[in-house]
């Protein structure tokens, strides 16, 4: 027989596993105020399928916290059976060597699913924000947020942020305003208004621009399902701005990100020349196409004239398509296994910009020549070029990204010698056809 010790023991074992059960939420948030090691320990004690019931109620701060307090068999069980995207967000606020630790014991299937999962592109909101976030219940009281501050691994937030029983977050109060306030006073009366928040795959540029809009110290990162992720200070995306600055202007125009000033002469001939190299193929192989319509151009002049029309309203029409197309496989708005769907919507589009840009250019050539030929060449040039340079736009980053390329720094080389052939041979072929309508000089 089990000795009274022992019946008493196992009864409030009992208990305390129907109380978790039955009431998850109220569990998870009188768990927030004890020591991080007393609840690991007794979170333990229960089975995984009862803690997974109340572990989507603990915040995070403490959710990190208390998890690394778990031993590692423990931890890879919860793991195992939560929800991806919970466990995606709870290992995405690891260290990275508890995260390669934990990795490690998983089986590689779901390995391979939480790192797709937390695979953010440079420049990311993911890639550019803080790990250790502190959240907190709205009715929490100033003096337990403290304590539980002092237990959790609490470094560089000086803004809490707040959530109401739903996760869903309502405020964020300054560290200061909580040090100074009543200790019964709860975080809620505290709070202001959280001004914005930030998707994880927001770019550096929605970052900035969310910044000066908003004029806030920090702004929270969520993932998809709005879980907190993390925080992003204006400090740092300050100095990461003055970083990138330099940089930035000098790969736009083909120069390495590793050339300074004061570099040496071969050290920049090296990192420039092969850029010009291929900028040389490119306006050489357009040259060519030009070359086959020597005869037509020398006897009507006047398309010598109009042909930097045709190739720049050609290689605008593709850089637009091609910049959409360049966010929506950065922002992960589509996948390569899209390109079907966006190459038709630039078809379309490049085909009712042509049109409108046709019936301009029609009436501006013939009003300047008085050719109705030369009118209706440059319209159907307008027109085809256009829907060639929005196909190329689409079709070139995906089709780059697919073979393992970055699209980033080939797409625009290849786009350019695409568009300016293109726009030369829609006008000069189209204009061959028509030949008989032309005026010669």
């Amino acid at each position: 027989m089990l000795s009274a010790q022992q019946a008493v023991e196992e009864t409030t074992q009992l208990l305390s596993r129907e109380f978790l059960v039955k009431y998850p939420q109220k569990s998870a948030r009188y768990l927030e105020t004890f020591g991080v090691e007393d609840t690991a320990e007794l979170l333990q004690q229960q089975s995984v399928s009862t803690v997974l019931g109340l572990w989507k109620y603990i915040s995070a701060g403490a959710a990190d916290s208390i998890f690394c307090q778990l031993n590692l068999e423990y931890s890879i069980q919860l793991l195992s059976h939560m929800q991806t995207h919970l466990a995606a967000a709870l290992i995405g606020r690891q260290p990275d060597a508890q995260r390669e630790n934990i990795f490690q014991q998983l089986e590689p299937a779901l390995v391979d699913e939480l790192k797709e999962l937390l695979i953010y592109p440079d420049g990311s909101a993911a890639r550019l924000m803080n790990r250790k976030v502190n959240v907190f219940y709205q009715d929490l009281k100033a003096s337990q947020a403290l304590v539980a501050l002092k237990q959790r691994d609490f470094t560089g937030q000086d803004v809490m942020y707040i959530q109401d029983n739903n996760q869903v977050l309502v405020g964020e109060v300054d560290i200061a305003d909580m040090l100074k306030a009543n200790s019964h006073a709860s975080l809620l009366s505290l709070a202001q208004p959280v001004k914005t928040t930030l998707n994880a795959l927001d770019n550096k540029e929605l970052v900035i621009e969310k910044f000066e809009g908003y004029r806030c110290r920090a702004i929270p990162v969520l993932d998809a399902h709005q879980q907190i992720l993390g925080f992003i200070r204006f400090l740092d995306i300050y100095q990461s701005t003055k970083e990138d600055l330099a940089s930035d202007m000098q790969t736009m125009v083909g120069v390495s990100k590793d050339e300074r000033a004061l570099s040496t002469s071969w050290f920049a001939v090296k990192k420039r020349m092969p850029w010009l190299q291929i900028n040389l193929l490119t306006a050489f192989a357009a040259a060519a196409v030009v070359a086959a319509f020597e005869g037509l151009i020398s006897e009507v002049t006047a398309l010598a004239i109009l042909l930097p029309v045709a190739a720049g309203q050609s290689g605008n029409a593709g850089a637009q398509a091609l910049a959409v197309t360049m966010r929506g496989l950065t922002l992960r708005e589509i996948t390569t296994n899209q390109w079907r769907q966006v190459l038709i919507k630039e078809m379309v589009t490049g085909l009712l910009n042509g049109l409108a840009t046709a019936v301009t250019c029609a009436v501006a050539v013939y009003l300047w020549s008085q050719s109705l030929g030369l009118a209706i060449v440059i319209a159907l040039a307008m027109v085809s070029s256009l829907v060639i340079a929005g196909s190329a736009g689409a079709v070139v980053p995906i089709a780059l990204k697919k073979l393992g390329m970055d699209p980033a720094q080939s797409s625009s080389i290849v786009l350019t010698t695409i568009t300016d052939i293109a726009g030369f041979m829609s006008f000069l072929g189209i204009a061959l056809l028509l030949s008989d309508m032309l005026p010669r000089t």
